[in-house]
C-alpha cells in the first residue's frame, strides 16, 4: 500500500501515475471539500517550488491541515517529469500525470473521469496553440471547470499559465516561440491571433497572460496584445498579467494575488482607445499604466489599484522610455 509508479499507454494517449492507490483513499471517489479556488500561474524557467505548494495547501484548507489532495499534470506532449517533485510536496496523495494529444483523447471518458476527481491541476509548459486547438470546447475543458468550481487548484506555467487568462494569445498563426516585441510593435496584426472564451476564471474577467517577460522583453509584445483587445471591440480596457521567469504569481480565492519567485510580475493596463493601432503600421498608445511587483508584493483583481503605477507610451512602434 505504499507508493508506486506505473506508467501506461492506452491507445495513444499515455498516463504516468505515482502515489497512493486509489483504493486505499476513498475520498478520492467521493470528492473531499476543497478551500479554493486558487491560480497558480509560472513564467517558465524553473518551476517555483514554493508557488506549487501554496496552491496544495489552499486547497486542502492550509499547510497544517491533514487532507491530501490528488494533483493531475496536463500535456500534450512529454513525460512524466513532474511527478516526483509533486508527489514530494506536503498534502500530496498522488501524482497522475496526462498526456493528451488530440481531441479524440480529451473528450475520452477514462481520461476526463481522473480531471474531475482530481484536486489540483497543472497544466505543464509547452505550446498553447496545441493546447487551444485539442482541448478547447472538449469534456476535457469541462472536467477542469469543474475542479475549480468545487474549490480546486489550477495551476500552470508558460503556455500552461498563457491559457489561463480571459483573452489567450494563442500563436496559432505564427511558430511555437510566438511574435516578439518588435514585430509586434511594427505590426500589431501581423500573425497574432486569439482566442476566447476558455476557462473564464473569476477575477480575470479582460486579462491577458504573457509569460518569460523579463528575458525575451516582451513589454512591447502585451502592449501590442492590450491595444488590439481594445481596438477590436473586445474589451474598453485589458489588464496584462506578465510573469518572468523563476517567478509565479498566486491567486486567492478572494481574488488576491501574491508573487511568488525570484524576478517581477508587471500588471500592465490599457484603458483607452489607442491613438493608431491598424494592420500594417506600427502602434502608438499613450500613458499604459503599469504596476511592477515583487515577491511577497500584492495586486488585488478584485478590487483593483488606482494608484501605485507608473505610466509608459508607445509612440509609432517604440516605446518611450524603459518600461522594466
Amino acid at each position: 500500500m505504499g507508493s508506486f509508479l506505473i506508467s501506461g499507454f492506452i491507445a495513444s494517449w499515455k498516463r504516468y501515475f505515482l502515489g497512493d492507490t486509489v483504493e486505499v483513499r476513498p475520498a478520492f471517489d467521493v470528492c473531499p471539500t476543497l478551500a479554493g479556488p486558487v491560480l497558480s500561474l509560472g513564467g517558465g524557467g524553473p518551476d517555483v517550488d514554493d508557488a506549487i505548494q501554496w496552491m496544495i495547501n489552499q486547497v486542502r484548507g492550509g499547510n497544517k491541515s491533514a487532507t491530501k489532495v490528488n494533483v493531475v499534470v496536463i500535456r500534450t506532449y512529454g513525460n512524466h517529469d513532474y511527478n516526483r517533485l509533486i508527489y514530494a510536496m506536503k498534502g500530496v496523495n498522488s501524482v497522475e500525470t496526462l498526456v493528451v494529444s488530440n481531441r479524440q483523447e480529451a473528450n475520452r471518458a477514462e481520461i476526463v473521469e481522473k480531471v474531475r476527481k482530481a484536486d489540483v491541476i497543472f497544466f505543464a509548459g509547452g505550446d498553447q496553440c496545441q493546447y487551444i486547438r485539442n482541448w478547447k470546447n472538449t469534456k476535457l475543458e469541462t472536467a477542469i471547470k469543474s475542479v475549480y468550481a468545487r474549490g480546486g487548484g489550477i495551476g500552470g506555467t508558460s503556455a500552461g499559465a498563457m491559457i489561463q487568462s480571459d483573452y489567450v494569445y494563442d500563436a496559432c498563426a505564427s511558430s511555437e516561440k510566438g511574435i516578439e516585441t518588435r514585430d509586434a510593435l511594427e505590426d500589431p496584426y501581423r500573425d497574432i491571433t486569439f482566442s476566447y472564451n476558455f476557462f473564464n476564471w473569476r477575477n480575470f474577467k479582460a486579462t491577458i497572460v504573457d509569460t518569460h517577460f523579463d528575458r525575451r522583453e516582451r513589454m512591447g509584445r502585451i502592449m501590442a496584445f492590450i491595444a488590439r483587445q481594445i481596438k477590436d471591440g473586445v474589451s474598453r480596457s485589458v489588464l496584462g498579467i506578465a510573469v518572468s521567469e523563476s517567478t509565479s504569481v498566486v491567486v486567492d480565492k478572494n481574488g488576491l494575488a501574491n508573487v511568488i519567485g525570484r524576478g517581477a510580475v508587471y500588471f500592465v493596463l490599457g484603458d483607452h482607445l489607442p491613438e493608431v493601432c491598424e494592420p500594417r503600421t506600427p502602434l502608438t498608445f499613450s500613458n499604459y499604466k503599469i504596476w511592477k511587483l515583487r515577491s511577497g508584493d500584492t495586486f488585488n483583481l478584485k478590487y483593483r489599484p488606482t494608484s501605485g503605477y507608473y505610466l509608459r507610451s508607445v509612440k509609432r512602434g517604440r516605446i518611450d522610455s524603459n518600461p522594466y
